[in-house]
C-alpha cells in the first residue's frame, strides 16, 4: 500500500509539472493559429483551454494534450473569409459574420465527431499502415519545424524579415541553450522537467539581462492583438439570436462541406497521435471515446467562442516525454493557461519566444523518425513511395490528403500484390472429369487472370472447381464464379463448385435465382480441410477483441 502511495504521489508530481510545462508551450502555438484563421488571439486561447480540460477528463487517451492547431486554422481562414462576405452581402449587412459562421460549423463538426464516435468508426484508423504512420510523423515533425521558423523573422513595415546581425545571435543562442538544457539536464537528473526548466532558466537570463529580444507579448502585439489578458468564455447568445442568419438552407450548405472536412482532419490528427502514444507508452486507448469525448469539445468550444481544435502532436509530447502520463496533465494544462490569461497574463508575455522555439525544435527532434532512413532501403519499394509520399503531402497540403492518398495508394498495391496470387492446378480424373484447382483470393482485382485460366469450349463434359485453397472476398469474386458456370452451361457442359465457404455458398444462392446454383454445389465433403475452412469463423470470433 506505501508503494503504491509513492507510485501515484510520483505520477501526480509527473503530471502537474508535466502540465505547467505545456500550459507554456499552449500559448504561443494558439495564438499563432488564431492569427492564421484570421480571428482574436483570445479566440485560439479559450479554444486551447476547453478543448485541453474535457478532453483530457473524458477522452480516450490520457496523457494526450489536445488543443488549436494549424491543421484546422488553414481551413477555418477561408471559412471567416467568405463568411465576412457572406454577412455584408445581406440585406441588412453584418459585420464579422464570419465569426458568427466559424462557432456554428465548429459545433456542426463536433456532432460529426460524435456520430463517428458513436457508429465506432474510430477503430478504423487501426487499419492504417505503418508507413503511412511514420510518413505522417515525419511530415508534422516538418510542418512543426517550419512553422517555427517563423519565430526567426521580425515585422518591419507590415512585412516579415528575417533577424540579422545580434538580433540572429541572440535568438540562436537562447534557442541553443534551451535545447542544451532539455538534452542534458536529463541526464543529470529526471527528478525536475526538464522543458520547464530550460524556460525558467532562459527566461530569467533575458529578464535578468535586459535582453532586447520577442516575447510572448511583443508577439501577441506584433499580430495585431492588445495583449493575452482576457476574461472567462462567454457563451456567443447570438448564436440562437432569431433572424441571425445562421439557420437557412444557404448557411446550412456552406457550413456543411466545411464541418466534414475539419471533422476529419481533426479526428485524423488526434487518432493518429493517440496510435503514436499508444506506442510510445506501451499501453492502449480508446479511439471513440476519443472521438465522442473532441467532438462533444468542439460543440462546448463552439459555444463558448472557441476556434476549434484537435489533438496537438508537439505538446503531446513534450508532456509524454516531460512524464505525463494521467489525465492530470492535461487537466493541469488546461486550467494553467486559464490562469494565465486570467492572471498571469503579464508574466506569461515576458517568457521570450526562443525558449519555446528551443522546446518545439526538441520535440521535433524526438517526433521525427530517424529510423526510416534505416528503413527504406530495406523495406519493399512500394512502402518506401508511400512513405515518402505521406511525408510531402503532409508538408504540402495537410494530414487528411496526406494520410488519404498514403492509404489508397497502400490499398492499390496490396490489391495489385494479391491479385497476383491466383492460380489454377488443373488435373483430369480417372473419369474424365477435369479438375481446376483455385489458390490465392478471388476478389475484384485478382477476377480478369481467374477467368483466364478457364478452357470453356476445350474441356470435357464434366468439371469440377475446388476452392480449397482459395478464398472469395467480395462481391466481383461472386459474380466472376457466376459468369463462368454460365459460360460452361451455355455450351451444355456440367459444372460442380467444391469446397466453397458457407459464406460464400450463401451469397452466391442470393446472387442470381435463374440459376440453380445449390444444385451445383457440393455441400456432403469428408475432408477435415475443407470443414476447418468453411467454419472458420467459428474460431475467429474467439479471437476478436471488444472494439474500442
Amino acid at each position: 500500500m506505501i508503494e503504491l502511495i509513492k507510485k501515484k504521489t510520483a505520477n501526480a508530481k509527473d503530471d502537474i509539472l508535466s502540465g505547467l510545462t505545456v500550459a507554456l508551450a499552449l500559448v504561443p502555438e494558439a495564438v499563432a493559429f488564431a492569427f492564421v484563421a484570421g480571428v482574436d488571439p483570445l479566440v485560439g486561447l479559450y479554444a486551447a483551454f476547453m478543448i485541453g480540460l474535457i478532453t483530457a477528463a473524458f477522452g480516450g487517451r490520457p496523457g494526450m494534450i489536445s488543443g488549436a492547431t494549424g491543421a484546422l486554422a488553414v481551413v477555418l481562414v477561408n471559412l471567416v473569409k467568405e463568411g465576412n462576405e457572406m454577412g455584408m452581402a445581406m440585406a441588412i449587412p453584418v459585420e464579422n459574420m464570419g465569426l458568427n459562421y466559424l462557432f456554428a460549423t465548429v459545433i456542426l463538426m463536433g456532432i460529426i465527431q460524435i456520430s463517428a464516435g458513436v457508429f465506432k468508426l474510430g477503430k478504423f484508423v487501426r487499419l492504417i499502415p505503418h508507413p503511412v504512420m511514420m510518413g505522417f510523423v515525419n511530415g508534422l515533425a516538418i510542418v512543426i519545424f517550419l512553422s517555427q521558423l517563423g519565430m526567426f523573422k521580425e515585422t518591419i513595415g507590415g512585412e516579415k524579415v528575417w533577424l540579422q546581425g545580434s538580433e540572429l545571435y541572440i535568438m540562436v543562442a537562447l534557442v541553443a541553450l534551451t535545447m542544451a538544457i532539455m538534452y542534458f539536464l536529463p541526464k543529470l537528473t529526471k527528478k525536475v522537467p526538464a522543458a520547464l526548466t530550460g524556460i525558467l532558466v532562459v527566461s530569467a537570463i533575458v529578464i535578468a539581462g535586459g535582453l532586447d529580444v520577442q516575447t510572448v507579448g511583443s508577439f501577441i502585439r506584433n499580430g495585431g492583438g492588445e495583449g493575452l489578458k482576457g476574461g472567462l468564455p462567454q457563451l456567443q447568445w447570438q448564436l440562437f439570436e432569431p433572424g441571425n442568419g445562421l439557420y437557412t438552407w444557404e448557411s446550412f450548405t456552406f457550413m456543411l462541406p466545411y464541418a466534414l472536412i475539419l471533422a476529419a482532419i481533426g479526428l485524423i490528427e488526434s487518432l493518429m497521435t493517440l496510435n503514436l502514444i499508444d506506442d510510445i507508452t506501451e499501453t492502449r486507448g480508446s479511439s471513440n471515446r476519443e472521438c465522442i469525448a473532441q467532438g462533444s469539445a468542439n460543440i462546448i468550444t463552439g459555444l463558448f467562442g472557441g476556434m476549434g481544435g484537435c489533438a496537438m502532436i508537439g505538446q503531446s509530447l513534450i508532456n509524454i516525454n516531460s512524464g505525463g502520463r494521467g489525465r492530470l496533465s492535461g487537466i493541469v494544462a488546461a486550467v494553467t493557461l486559464l490562469c494565465f490569461i486570467l492572471f498571469a497574463s503579464a508574466y506569461i508575455e515576458m517568457v521570450p519566444i526562443a525558449a519555446l522555439v528551443g522546446v518545439m525544435f526538441m520535440v521535433v527532434i524526438g517526433t521525427f523518425a530517424w529510423s526510416s532512413f534505416r528503413v527504406i532501403p530495406k523495406v519493399p519499394k512500394s512502402d518506401a513511395f508511400v512513405l515518402i509520399l505521406v511525408s510531402g503531402l503532409t508538408v504540402v497540403f495537410d494530414l487528411a490528403i496526406a494520410v488519404l492518398a498514403g492509404v489508397v495508394v497502400s490499398a492499390l498495391v496490396f490489391s495489385w500484390e494479391n491479385a497476383k496470387r491466383i492460380r489454377a492446378r488443373k488435373r483430369l480424373k480417372n473419369d474424365g472429369t477435369k479438375v481446376y484447382e483455385i489458390w490465392g483470393p478471388l476478389f475484384f482485382g485478382s477476377i480478369s487472370d481467374f477467368n483466364s485460366k478457364f478452357d470453356v469450349k476445350g474441356d470435357p463434359q464434366n468439371v469440377e472447381i475446388d476452392f480449397i485453397e482459395s478464398r472469395v472476398s467480395d462481391h466481383s469474386g461472386i459474380e466472376a464464379i457466376i459468369s463462368i458456370v454460365e459460360k460452361y452451361e451455355k455450351v451444355g457442359k456440367t459444372v460442380k463448385l467444391k469446397h466453397l465457404s458457407e459464406e460464400c455458398k450463401v451469397l452466391l444462392k442470393k446472387a442470381n435465382y435463374s440459376y440453380h446454383l445449390h444444385a451445383i454445389i457440393e455441400d456432403d465433403i469428408d475432408d477435415p480441410r475443407y470443414h476447418v475452412v468453411a467454419h472458420q469463423k467459428d474460431f475467429d470470433n474467439t479471437a476478436i477483441e471488444p472494439a474500442q
